[in-house]
């Protein structure tokens, strides 16, 4: 098995373990205060800097650097069946990395310069920690704009090429599509982007640690 399929087999089905931990760690163990005054929040942040530090670290870094490996290794298959759509996938899947990696990086450097300045203006670090959050929001976390766009055109690159099973390059245009609908601010389109997006990582990963053969496979 040609080891970057490998690679990338074993980093989508990691994507989407990462996925599953955020969904479970916010929606479960995570209680931000946020009808609480700014002291209170940011007692709530500093107490939890490290492990909220670590799950972005995750959430992102990590996340973007599993990505990279994804990205490239589904080009390496897609690229004799479809060129064209295959470059131009694996350009906005490269972006995608770089947002995702850059949105971790802010949020921790952020969190750390707003714990700094809320021991003397609380006010003024909640202004700019929320800024900040809408910054990581913007470009990497509640917008899914160029995720879906890769996922959608390698998915297209891969129906046409009859790479992958139909029933998992369909799913991919679906998850595609959402993504891009995550332009209009409705929290609905991010848990459904993020939710098919679990079950295409999965697919994908399975997918790339079959034999070349299996491939094909419709």
């Amino acid at each position: 098995m040609n080891k970057l399929q490998k690679a990338g087999g074993v980093t989508a089905l990691l994507e989407a373990c990462i996925y599953i931990s955020a969904f479970v760690f916010f929606g479960v163990f995570w209680s931000f205060p946020t009808g609480a005054d700014a002291g209170q929040q940011f007692t709530f942040l500093a107490e939890n800097q490290i492990i909220f530090s670590v799950v972005n670290f995750i959430m992102y870094v990590l996340f973007g650097i599993f990505l990279a490996v994804v990205v490239l290794a589904v080009y390496e298959r897609l690229k004799l069946s479809s060129p064209t759509l295959s470059k131009v996938s694996a350009i906005f899947g490269i972006i995608w990395v770089g947002l995702v990696i850059a949105s971790g990086m802010i949020a921790n450097i952020g969190l750390s310069a707003v714990l700094k300045l809320s021991e003397n203006d609380p006010e003024q670090a909640l202004i700019i920690w929320r800024t900040i959050s809408y910054v990581v929001e913007g470009i990497g976390g509640g917008n899914e704009i160029v995720g879906g766009l890769w996922v959608l055109i390698l998915s297209i690159a891969a129906l046409k090429g009859k790479v992958f099973h139909k029933t998992l390059n369909i799913l991919g245009v679906f998850v595609g599509v959402v993504g891009i609908l995550t332009v209009y601010p409705a929290e609905i389109f991010t848990e459904l982007f993020g939710i098919a997006q679990i079950l295409w990582f999965f697919g994908v990963g399975i997918t790339m640690l079959l034999k070349r053969e299996s491939f094909h496979k419709q």
